[in-house]
């Protein structure tokens, strides 16, 4: 069941989601060549409670670390390590918080070093899907329209979109409905509502879409060891049309990257 938000809750919601984002943005500075994904855990840990949240993904299903951390082949869910990044990876980072009793959950993939061209496109690409799917968040249309846009950018130009993983709705709990997917077809899927809130996080592979799960129980790579991307955000439906309750504008003040991709997407 779709559960929607008033105007206060949508504001409580965008707390929790800039909580997140703020740590996405502490870390960008972080992650360089010799890094750890156990040093940004724990970096993000005491970030997190400094801002008066606590970690959203902590204990939440067993999850043993506060950051979600996949690196490289890595598509989403992998659990932060001892092993130093490497020039040329990429890593997504996957981070939650709850603030006000509402959970935000956000993720970026970021460059380490110098990254080959070819997995520079593969993140371009990827984010340009998740503002498509973004854009068809909207009153009057339905799950799959957010899903087909996304796979529509991506298979377009030659990448594969996951289809075990989904984005999904958003609020008290992690993880509400509807199921979110990458991938769909335009009219199909439960029917947007005024204040409903949901996470999409596109996940696209540059070679197959097939995965598998590591022995940890929780890391999920491609099964051609080819690279994987994933963007997420949090948006909330008000007055039809979609509005961002995360921003990647921490991330590029730390990266040094000027970009107007939110700027439809503001509360006015």
């Amino acid at each position: 069941m779709i559960i929607p938000k008033n105007k206060e809750e949508i504001a409580l919601m965008r707390e929790s989601a800039l909580v997140v984002s703020k740590t996405l943005g502490m870390l960008a500075k972080e992650i360089k060549p010799g890094v750890t994904t156990n040093q940004l855990d724990k970096l993000a840990e005491d970030f997190i409670r400094a801002q008066g949240a606590i970690p959203g993904f902590l204990g939440l299903y067993d999850c043993p670390s506060t950051l979600l951390t996949s690196v490289n082949e890595a598509v989403v869910h992998g659990l932060p390590t001892a092993t130093p990044l490497e020039d040329g990876d990429i890593v997504s980072v996957d981070c939650g918080a709850i603030k006000n009793g509402f959970y935000g959950d956000h993720a970026y993939t970021f460059e380490v070093g110098d990254v080959a061209p070819e997995t520079k496109k593969l993140l371009d690409i990827t984010k340009e899907s998740l503002y498509l799917g973004i854009r068809e968040f909207k009153l009057g249309n339905r799950v799959g329209d957010v899903g087909f846009a996304i796979q529509k950018h991506a298979e377009d130009n030659g990448y594969t979109v996951v289809r075990e993983l989904v984005g999904h709705g958003l609020g008290k709990k992690m993880h509400e409905d509807p199921e979110m997917p990458n991938y769909g077809r335009r009219g199909r899927g439960k029917k947007f509502v005024e204040g409903m809130t949901v996470a999409i996080e596109p996940m696209i592979n540059l070679g197959t879409r097939r995965i598998k799960q590591l022995k940890d129980g929780w890391t999920i790579v491609t099964a051609d060891g080819k690279p994987s991307a994933h963007f997420e955000h949090d948006v909330a439906l008000v007055d039809g049309k979609p509005q961002l309750l995360s921003t990647f504008d921490y991330v590029y003040e730390a990266l040094g990257i000027t970009s107007n991709e939110e700027d439809e997407f503001r509360k006015k």
